[in-house]
């Protein structure tokens, strides 16, 4: 809906079987997961286009690297990301991601989690094989790796805003961008009330997914929560015309982040060898990963700070480091930068999902752990069967 039809809303701008608050991806899977159980929607963003952790990201649905109940919310959501691909009209795909690895300790921390899963999910790979991923014609610092064969792939800068569009165009689907929420109310016959800089909009039931800013909302629920915010530094290269990389590309600083790889034996060894080699990525706790995008760019990263507020300000020293260690990856000299930027996302120590009913028909989404793409659908898919089929018996409003 376009601001133009936005500035003629009534005081009260309607009722929708389901309110999402916020149209990043963790919303707007909500939304798109409502409607096609049947229900009316209505998602209201408080900025005029999606800005946060949903643009800010590398694109990359790291699914493999889960485990627990984050695996098997992953491994749900996926063929979910494929089918809203295909009716949006958003670029994805089964690209895997390939972990590179150029030490004895990496390859055994691969092989531990390949022994625990099924045949073919984690496949090994020889440095020849790792190189040509890469489009190098030598293996240079490279022993071997594997292919994380789940993995998905999509276009950070485009997916939610097309995602945004598509649901905005179906029949029951509403999306009002520039509309904050300002509290909630009971309603009549047991439903909610969102007070809103542009009216009210009744609801059976309201999710409010707004990532880190749940303080914003609901400071004392964030606090329970630990909520802080996580800074990432982040940047885009120039498009490399020669270069084609279908995976995402991993390396040990990976697989210190993610728990599928925590959890096997050689873990706490390849920790320290890392520490002994490159304190510095240890210090910013970095994530040397990369992604390419469609248009040929390269998305490369990343470190992470927490803290209830974050500054703007970005380490040039932190920057140089993770961009040299992505030189060296390629293994094809300077990477010519065109952007950078900071990511954040919301981080906690509680735990790295907070789902939370703190009244009735108002429900708080957030992924407190920096998976939020990868969790996506799979949660939203969780949230809706469980909100909008419990003990309430909701049935779809006529529109």
């Amino acid at each position: 809906m376009n601001e133009n039809n936005l500035s003629k809303l009534p005081e009260t701008i309607g009722s929708a079987d389901v309110v999402i608050v916020g149209a990043g991806i963790v919303g707007l899977a909500h939304a798109a997961r409502a409607l096609d159980a049947g229900y009316t929607v209505t998602v209201i963003e408080r900025d005029h286009q999606a800005v946060g952790a949903s643009v800010r990201n590398f694109g990359h649905c790291c699914i493999t690297a889960q485990s627990g109940e984050l695996y098997r919310i992953a491994q749900d959501g996926r063929p979910l990301w494929l089918d809203y691909a295909r009716r949006a009209g958003f670029w994805a795909v089964e690209s895997g991601a390939v972990v590179v690895a150029a030490t004895d300790t990496e390859m055994q921390v691969l092989l531990e989690l390949s022994g625990e899963r099924e045949a073919g999910q984690v496949k090994m790979l020889s440095a020849e094989q790792v190189a040509a991923e890469l489009g190098r014609t030598d293996t240079h610092g490279i022993l071997g790796g594997a292919l994380l064969r789940d993995d998905l792939r999509v276009d950070p800068r485009t997916t939610v805003s097309k995602l945004a569009a598509w649901i905005d165009a179906q029949p029951g689907g509403r999306v009002l961008f520039n509309t904050s929420a300002l509290g909630f109310d009971a309603g009549e016959a047991s439903r909610a009330v969102v007070r809103t800089s542009r009216g009210e909009i009744a609801a059976n039931q309201v999710f409010v997914c707004v990532g880190h800013d749940v303080d914003y909302l609901f400071p004392q629920l964030a606090a329970e929560h630990q909520i802080k915010r996580c800074a990432l530094q982040m940047a885009r290269s120039a498009v490399q015309e020669e270069l084609k990389v279908s995976p995402a590309i991993l390396t040990a600083t990976s697989m210190l982040r993610y728990e599928a790889f925590t959890g096997v034996p050689s873990a706490d060894r390849l920790r320290q060898e890392v520490a002994a080699r490159s304190p510095q990525l240890l210090a910013a706790e970095a994530n040397i990963m990369f992604t390419q995008r469609p248009d040929g760019s390269l998305l490369v990263g990343d470190s992470h700070t927490y803290d209830l507020t974050q500054t703007p300000f970005l380490n040039e020293r932190t920057s140089t480091d993770l961009l040299e260690e992505i030189e060296e990856i390629l293994g094809a000299g300077q990477l010519e930068i065109a952007e950078r930027w900071q990511g954040v996302y919301a981080s906690s120590a509680v735990g790295p999902l907070l789902v939370a009913d703190v009244a009735d028909g108002v429900t708080i989404v957030s992924v407190t752990a920096g998976v939020g793409m990868t969790l996506s659908f799979g949660l939203a898919q969780r949230n809706i069967a469980h909100r909008l089929t419990d003990s309430r018996q909701l049935s779809p409003l006529v529109k």
